[in-house]
């Protein structure tokens, strides 16, 4: 996805630019979205040599730890654990894209995971219990959510108790309300078709393409729009051989993997064809998401507030609404992972959402979200809880325990934090040696 105008705009390099001593001057890059290939590639060096790494190191330990299951189990890269990949990473996604709306401002949510499980209570009692159909009980669902969000947010950003401890007390509360209203059963099992097809049932073939056509469609119309955009602006664009480039990979890559879904991986009779429905939906919420962050005002200010809260006040920004409204949005897409769990497993416990909110953290780490703020996109959290979902996948096609998946994944997520934190530190020296 392409930079927004109002992100990529640098008023005292585009005024530099103009003239320098009467003359037209050199062209200069404001963010590296400009200019000619080569600009674009010294530009993305220069930002790596300066600590912006990204999602890099994620992306790159996608390829290693692919290459290293491909060779370690011949079941790894095929078509059912491809699409068993994909629903398995869908829940853990949501929560670490939930997560990066408030770790980007260097807070955090760890009662996100709970939130969603108190949800999911509710939503099976009204459905089970209470005879309500099941879009307005997931309606209800999502009010649970936003309250909670509305309850983290007001206590943070009014009253000033920091979010670890508040969360952390929510995290040990809800889940004593959670086995409250369940009582001693402890599980509910769902019986709406329609919430159990969400992770457990696949789109027609032709779904898929349409799904990838779209998407295609929507990707090229975006970086059409920018650039005329910025044309209008009078400001310099992307070479269009890169944006063709960009269209082309999405054509490819995803071409591939719903050719790949599109072939028979039942091993009975009874065939099972097609892209996995979460993955549009989950889609769909990551995109919608992406361009609030990065092509809103309110997008804008969010990494304003993570970057410095009080430079951010004094610009006029009002702080405590961007921090309330990022913890409704963390509740409320808890909800989702919490409704992507239930589907798949097929159950309510008591137990809902209370393991998996250090997973949603790590992944978004890991993906190069900054604990310290600031910095972080839901494209990164997306990323990283694919590479945990790897680990997780390929160890256990291997047959290796638990134990080993936990410690290997702690050790990702410390060597991820580690980057991050020099990456800040090498970012902060940079920026002192231009000034």
């Amino acid at each position: 996805m392409t930079t927004p105008v109002e992100k990529s705009t640098n008023p005292s390099t585009n005024t530099a630019a103009r003239t320098v001593g009467g003359a037209p001057a050199p062209h200069q890059i404001a963010t590296g979205h400009e200019g000619t290939v080569r600009d674009q590639i010294d530009s993305y060096v220069q930002r790596i040599r300066g600590g912006e790494m990204g999602m890099l190191p994620a992306l790159a330990g996608l390829i290693i730890i692919g290459l290293v299951f491909w060779i370690a189990t011949p079941f790894f890269f095929t078509k059912t654990n491809i699409a068993n990949l994909m629903t398995q990473t869908a829940a853990l996604m949501m929560l670490a894209v939930a997560l990066t709306f408030v770790i980007i401002l260097a807070e955090i949510d760890l009662s996100a995971g709970v939130t969603g499980g108190l949800a999911m209570a509710i939503f099976i009692l009204l459905t089970n219990v209470g005879g309500w159909g099941w879009i307005p009980a997931l309606l209800a669902a999502f009010v649970i959510g936003a309250a909670v969000g509305t309850f983290i947010g007001f206590m943070v950003a009014r009253i000033g108790v920091p979010s670890f401890v508040i969360t952390l007390a929510l995290f040990l509360g809800l889940q004593g309300v959670i086995l409250v209203l369940l009582g001693n059963a402890g599980a509910y099992r769902i019986e709406d078709p329609a919430v159990i097809a969400i992770m457990n049932k696949s789109m027609p073939v032709w779904a898929g393409w349409l799904m990838l056509a779209v998407i295609v469609a929507i990707s090229f119309a975006t970086g059409l729009y920018d650039r005329s955009r910025r044309v209008a602006a009078g400001m310099p664009v992307r070479p269009m051989s890169l944006l063709l480039a960009r269209e082309a990979a999405w054509v490819v890559g995803g071409g591939l993997v719903v050719l790949l879904l599109s072939l028979n991986r039942s091993t009975s009779v009874i065939p099972i064809r097609g892209v996995p429905v979460v993955v549009p939906i989950a889609l769909a919420i990551l995109w919608i998401g992406t361009t609030m962050l990065d092509r809103t005002r309110f997008g804008l200010h969010i990494y304003a507030v993570g970057g410095n809260p009080e430079a951010a006040r004094r610009a006029g920004i009002n702080v405590s609404r961007v921090r309330i409204v990022c913890f409704i949005l963390c509740s409320t897409l808890a909800v989702v992972s919490g409704l992507f769990t239930a589907s798949q497993v097929g159950t309510v416990e008591s137990s809902a959402g209370r393991d998996i909110v250090l997973s949603g953290v790590a992944a978004a780490v890991v993906g190069g979200v900054s604990l310290f703020g600031g910095r972080g996109r839901l494209a990164q959290a997306a990323v990283g809880a694919l590479l945990i979902s790897m680990i997780t996948n390929g160890l256990g096609l291997l047959g290796l325990s638990a134990g080993i998946t936990l410690a290997i994944t702690g050790a990702v997520l410390a060597l991820a934090a580690t980057v991050d934190a020099l990456s800040r530190r090498r970012s902060g020296s940079t920026s002192l040696a231009r000034g």
